[in-house]
């Protein structure tokens, strides 16, 4: 899943949050009445504390010895049936099978046997379970609503259309997820209206979504959360405008390439990629990961470098676009080159400015550099008097990876819908 810019109100910066990814080792399950309630790592106010606090207690989810619980590292198939048996007991609705890669003395074993035969949790073709398999979210609330015999009431695509991403629910889980829905166990942080079905379900995900089912089974007591989709409440609301402050810092990223370059002197049109989602303190998203910063490559003449200026932001989540005043530090780390180099060199995974192009062009003496390489802007053709008779050229070189940190110049409003 993607990670996060949180920005803390009245503070000019965005603070990345970390997350682990990897297999959980099992961890023994303390009993209900000495369960470990609070951890390192789940403040007060983060999204999914009370579902996490509420199955600690139940002895339904641990933490580990340091005293965190990782919230946001990813759940296998695995990990999913040992919750799932530890959440609800349910008479085994059909005959128990041995998947040739869960051995008997693998750690979840019984528990896959057990999520199997209770309906909660079936193999893949080939007699297999896939323990080790990272479980995406659509299949955990296929697995809850086909455990819990949920069934649709109503017009599934119709429930489907609580979700803004709803064309990306798999054909399969299309109606368990709409009865799920109708259930009120669908959990979304943090946008409600997208269900990012594909994506892999975290541990507080998974605690969310196990507890939502408790509520809906009358097992427990329902926990007041903005995140919890409920189609009765989901009316037009107006337009709240929130304010990204001068200095935020805002990661972006170019995708086609691992380098850009550019001469000294032109100006090259250059559309990059947010990097992450950018949240605020109370996990609001402003800026989804995948918007679209669209700006210039522009030339610093008194630095000797170049600048990436933005022009206008897309958000890729309702296609609002919002004029911004932001850039990126000037770079000025240049790549000289020279007459009989070979361009194959120059040109892996390299975009290049029309001068830059031209310039390859006429110091090397490769006529055949492609369109296909080189970003929009000024014809070669026009530029190419320029570099005759040169043996050698020094181009600015732009590390996508590191050099394109955006900072917003003033403050900025994206209004939430």
């Amino acid at each position: 899943m993607f990670g996060h810019f949180r920005w803390q109100s009245g503070c000019a910066a965005f603070m990345i949050l970390g997350i682990t990814t990897g297999t959980i080792a099992p961890l023994v399950i303390p009993t209900a009445s000495f369960a470990q309630t609070s951890f390192i790592d789940v403040q007060s106010n983060y999204w999914a504390a009370e579902f996490i606090r509420e199955l600690a207690q139940r002895g339904i989810v641990a933490g580990f010895p340091d005293g965190s619980f990782r919230p946001e590292q990813a759940v296998t198939r695995a990990q999913f049936a040992a919750m799932i048996g530890k959440a609800f007991r349910k008479a085994p609705e059909r005959q128990a099978v041995r998947f040739d890669d869960v051995p008997s003395s693998y750690w979840a074993s019984s528990a896959i046997q057990e999520a199997y035969t209770t309906g909660f949790l079936s193999g893949y073709p080939g007699n297999r379970f896939e323990p080790n398999q990272n479980i995406p979210r659509e299949q955990v609330l296929v697995s809850l609503s086909s455990g819990l015999d949920y069934k649709v009431s109503g017009n599934t695509d119709t429930i489907l259309q609580s979700y803004d991403d709803t064309n990306n629910i798999s054909g399969y889980a299309r109606s368990p997820v709409a009865a799920a829905t109708e259930k009120q166990i669908v959990v979304n942080y943090p946008n409600i209206k997208f269900l990012n079905p594909k994506v892999t379900t975290t541990r507080a995900q998974v605690a969310a979504f196990i507890y939502q089912a408790l509520v809906s089974s009358n097992q427990a007591s329902a926990i007041n959360s903005p995140y919890i989709v409920a189609l009765a409440e989901r009316t037009p609301s107006k337009p709240v405008a929130v304010t990204i402050p001068e200095g935020t810092v805002i990661p972006i990223r170019y995708e086609k390439a691992e380098k850009i370059l550019v001469t000294k002197e032109e100006i090259v049109p250059l559309t990059l990629t947010v990097a992450q989602n950018v949240v605020t303190d109370k996990g609001t998203l402003v800026i989804p990961a995948g918007s679209q910063v669209v700006g210039e490559l522009r030339p610093v003449k008194d630095k000797n470098g170049s600048q990436f200026v933005a022009q206008k932001l897309v958000l890729t989540n309702n296609g609002q676009e919002y004029p911004i005043n932001a850039t990126t530090d000037v770079i000025t780390k240049t790549e000289t080159v020279k007459k009989g180099i070979n361009t194959k060199t120059i040109l892996r995974n390299t975009a290049l400015g029309a001068g830059a192009a031209a310039a390859v062009s006429i110091v090397t003496g490769d006529k055949a550099i492609s369109a296909g390489e080189v970003l929009g802007g000024a014809a070669i053709g026009g530029l190419v008097g320029l570099f005759f008779g040169k043996k050698s050229v020094d181009l600015i070189a732009i590390d996508p990876k590191t050099d394109l940190q955006m900072t917003i110049g003033e403050n900025f409003q994206v209004s939430l819908k």
